[in-house]
């Protein structure tokens, strides 16, 4: 599936469009199922780990969420090589078998009031996989739908792979909106919070069936190549290009699960707001920041990339704390929502064409693995521990020392960034 102009024929651009369509499809059930947890985690916390304070209950639950991300790294090396070596597609449809298997298990277990301390360790077991799993899933997807997007629009068609990884957060929010109105909170406490990992399970046995479909981006010469999902070649020959996407991607990663997964534990649990009210807000945040991730994909095509990220850590780091300390006191709902709003519009900047800039830094022989295991390991130490390091300063009554922590990373975001090269040194000529 390459060209070596900048204009398709009819059937390449179709060709294309669709590779993109179905590994976009796939991408949103596996983050689907991931995200499943979070918006859960309110109402299971209870049923794995006994309390009297919901804070702790909750600093339990993103403990386990935290370690399903100290797998991720792990899940990079092995997917990433796996693709680089079998194929972007094989890995594909491995990782999403592994996350169906994953909400399976969450979606059976028995409570601690039933096993005991099995409970929380078979969750942790289920959880451990699906970071693996997810851990997989970035980085192959990320780089095949670079590799497919057309040129000239690259942008603007690999933002839609944080389309669908939104759109599974929000599918994953909106069911759990769907089952507030027909259960009650005791029945959601009960078994209600089994139903959405059910679905999860479901799905990703539909997404393997569409991803049996995708053509292949990889020749056997390139899958063959010495060098190919080679961790020794990665860090001989591109240990810089692996630093540079491992610096923006922790400020990247920490900002996006800190106004996403956390964001309707702090409304709960910091502002006072009634938990279907933030379900509410969250799901019509999640669906606007979903609509503009094109948005600022095409921006990036005209802007250019490195000025996109710059601008995504420069506005983080300005207004990172107001926007959090006006949350912390927010009353009004829909204040809520377009503080929440504006604050997915400055990471949009970042999420719109993260992938894509990762992909653009290595050659196809390890692209998969340095793209995935530099997110995987950014991401498992501080996408992953946010909620975890959030509610632990909260618990030690510093909640704003969380802000101050966020805008740090940010900084740092925007420095990182300053080494990203004008033009792509593989990505641009290798399609």
């Amino acid at each position: 599936m390459t060209t070596t102009t900048s204009h398709y024929t009819g059937e390449e651009r179709s060709k294309r469009i669709f590779a993109i369509v179905g590994a976009s499809s796939g991408n949103l059930v596996e983050w689907f199922d991931f995200y499943v947890y979070a918006f859960c985690a309110i109402y299971f916390a209870p049923a794995f780990f006994p309390s009297d304070n919901p804070t702790v209950q909750l600093v339990n639950t993103a403990g386990v969420f935290a370690a399903g991300f100290l797998m991720r790294p792990i899940g990079g090396w092995i997917f990433g090589r796996l693709a680089d070596k079998k194929g972007r597609k094989t890995s594909m449809m491995i990782s999403v078998l592994m996350m169906c298997f994953g909400s399976l298990l969450i979606a059976c277990l028995p409570t601690y009031s039933s096993i005991g301390v099995w409970a929380p360790l078979l969750l942790l077991f289920a959880r451990l996989l699906q970071g693996l799993s997810v851990g997989g899933e970035y980085g192959t997807t990320a780089t095949y739908m670079s590799e497919v997007a057309l040129k000239g629009q690259r942008g603007f068609f690999a933002s839609f792979q944080y389309v669908t990884l939104i759109g599974g957060q929000l599918l994953a929010v909106s069911l759990v909106v769907i089952l507030q109105q027909f259960l009650s909170e005791d029945e959601l406490r009960a078994y209600g919070w089994r139903i959405p990992f059910v679905v999860g399970a479901v799905a990703a046995v539909i997404s393997l069936f569409l991803r049996r479909s995708l053509k292949e981006t990889t020749s056997k010469e390139m899958r063959e190549n010495k060098d190919a999902g080679s961790i020794r070649a990665l860090f001989r020959d591109h240990k810089a290009a692996f630093i540079t996407v491992l610096g923006y991607t922790a400020g990247g990663s920490l900002i996006f699960y800190t106004f996403t997964t956390y964001m309707q534990k702090y409304l709960v649990n910091t502002a006072g707001m009634h938990a279907k009210t933030a379900s509410y807000i969250m799901t019509g945040a999640l669906f606007l920041y979903m609509c503009m991730q094109p948005l600022f994909g095409m921006l990036a095509d005209k802007i250019g990339r490195r000025n996109s990220m710059l601008w995504f850590g420069a506005l983080g780091t300005l207004l990172t704390v107001p926007i959090l300390l006006s949350l912390k006191s927010v009353s009004s709902p829909l204040l809520a929502f377009v503080l929440i709003t504006v604050a997915l519009a400055i990471v949009s900047f970042y999420t719109s064409i993260s992938g894509l800039v990762k992909a653009e830094m290595f050659p196809p022989e390890v692209r998969a693995l340095g793209v995935g295991l530099a997110y995987a390991v950014a991401n498992a130490i501080f996408g992953g521990s946010a909620e975890y390091v959030a509610l632990s300063l909260k618990a030690g009554g510093m909640e704003n020392a969380f802000y101050w922590y966020v805008t740090v990373m940010m900084a740092v975001a925007f420095l990182f960034s300053l080494r990203l090269p004008k033009q792509a040194a593989y990505l641009h000529h290798d399609l």
